[in-house]
């Protein structure tokens, strides 16, 4: 296969997973502490506007997760080599990919109708999903550098 079709697929699929993980930390460890603080007398305040930021970003993460997995497995068409290494990365996308299959259409919609008394349950459960999506997702990209470098 033409190297420059393997150095721009490759590219992309850093690049975009790049953008999720980086995405992904970026919200877990700044974003979402600094609303907590900015809305720590204000729980509904703070509620509405993690809405307002979540809002029309489902599609976008389906689609970055379905850029990663189709270039990842164009690479590994192109490329045999460290086969075990790209298993194990698309079952992590795979896993990672059902997390947020959960928060978007099961966790989120239950949220939107919580109580005032469920809303910490909720915010927290949300805490844990997400740094679990992120370690996945990360230890992912992490294989990747690794498989690259062997």
């Amino acid at each position: 296969m033409n190297t420059a079709v393997t150095i721009g697929l490759a590219l992309v699929h850093v690049g975009v997973a790049a953008a999720w993980v980086g995405g992904m930390a970026y919200s877990l460890f700044v974003v979402q502490p600094k609303v907590k603080r900015f809305f720590a007398a204000d729980g509904d305040g703070r509620e509405a506007f993690t809405m307002v930021i979540a809002s029309g970003n489902r599609w976008k993460v389906v689609g970055l997760i379905a850029v990663i997995a189709l270039t990842g497995a164009g690479l590994l068409v192109i490329d045999h080599a460290d086969w075990q290494i790209h298993v194990v990365k698309g079952v992590l996308l795979l896993i990672a990919t059902g997390i947020f299959w959960y928060v978007s259409w099961c966790h989120w919609p239950q949220r939107v109708f919580a109580t005032t008394a469920e809303l910490p349950k909720f915010q927290s459960r949300l805490v844990t999903l997400a740094t679990t999506m992120l370690g996945l997702a990360g230890t992912a990209f992490a294989l990747g550098v690794v498989a690259v470098h062997r």
